[in-house]
């Protein structure tokens, strides 16, 4: 177990409330620590940062660290660190389900049939959109991207992706036949767009007004990445000019809050944030973040550090 191996190497003082860690909080009990495991939920900013003159290393428990003043830190000669590679597959099995969930209306169905309004098979009931033959457009080509488009053709669809695709395993980045294309082409062209960028000053609200307004009528939006790239007042507005098709959420622009008109819409799949959330995935990720904090106290390099 991770937290017992941190216990056999350092003091390890552990936050056990449910929800994230109060800041003030947070800012008293790491004065006087060395390292810290932090979540997607800690705001560990530059306040926080001077506020731990012994600190040397951070480590998330996420790929994503827009939660982190990472260029702070590593200012002050603090390592930050991240958990890649360990959830790549969790995520993209999951970003298929809702894409599933969204297109045939499988959530929508449930919902239905346990209010006890199913009245029998029908030619026309609840139809759906299917898969085969339609364009899966990715954006942000990386690990988590490269692995939901590898899928796509399991399910007879064209990949187009925006994003330089890395070669990060012997496997290739992307399936034969994928092109990448503008930003632009993307919005425009795709059946299925797949959100799989970070979350930067660039991306925050990439999907605008303008950005569902340049989408196809009939086309779907999944975000797995981070919540404020997508403007859930834009996303609601679409859906009620019917711009687009429906949309599928596992993160939230004001999490754990949600935009009440999303909350009312049955084209509209929801999750709670639970992309990379199997045992053997968290598992991995809290093993890897503890071995970036052991590396760096003992005077190693970290495992995965952030660049």
């Amino acid at each position: 177990m991770a937290l017992n191996r941190l216990r056999e190497a350092c003091d390890v003082d552990l936050y056990t409330g449910a929800a994230a860690m109060p800041r003030e909080d947070l800012a008293a009990r790491i004065e006087d620590k060395q390292g810290i495991v932090c979540l997607l939920t800690d705001r560990v900013d530059r306040d926080i940062i001077d506020r731990a003159p012994a600190l040397r290393v951070i480590a998330n428990v996420a790929v994503g660290y827009d939660n982190v003043d990472a260029t702070y830190a590593r200012e002050r000669g603090i390592a930050v660190t991240n958990t890649p590679d360990v959830l790549t597959e969790a995520v993209a099995e999951f970003t298929w389900g809702l894409i599933l969930a969204l297109t045939r209306r499988i959530g929508e169905g449930e919902r239905l049939l346990r209010r006890g309004e199913w009245r029998g098979w029908a030619l026309d009931f609840m139809l759906g959109m299917e898969l085969s033959g339609k364009r899966l457009g990715i954006v942000g080509a990386g690990r988590i991207g490269q692995a939901v488009a590898r899928r796509a053709p399991a399910f007879g669809m064209h990949v187009v992706y925006t994003g330089r695709a890395r070669q990060s395993d012997a496997r290739p980045p992307m399936p034969e036949g994928s092109r990448r294309v503008s930003f632009d082409e993307v919005l425009v062209t795709s059946d299925v767009m797949s959100l799989h960028i970070p979350l930067t000053p660039e991306t925050r609200h990439l999907m605008d007004q303008r950005a569902f307004a340049r989408m196809k009528r009939t086309a779907y939006l999944v975000n797995t990445a981070r919540g404020p790239i997508v403007d859930e007042a834009a996303l609601a507005w679409a859906l009620d000019e019917r711009l687009i098709a429906g949309a599928a959420l596992d993160v939230y622009e004001r999490e754990p809050a949600v935009e009440p008109v999303l909350l009312q819409r049955e084209n509209v799949v929801l999750a709670p944030h639970l992309g990379s959330a199997t045992r053997e995935t968290r598992t991995a990720m809290s093993d890897l973040a503890v071995d970036n904090v052991l590396a760096v106290l003992s005077g190693r390099p970290p495992l995965t550090p952030v660049t």
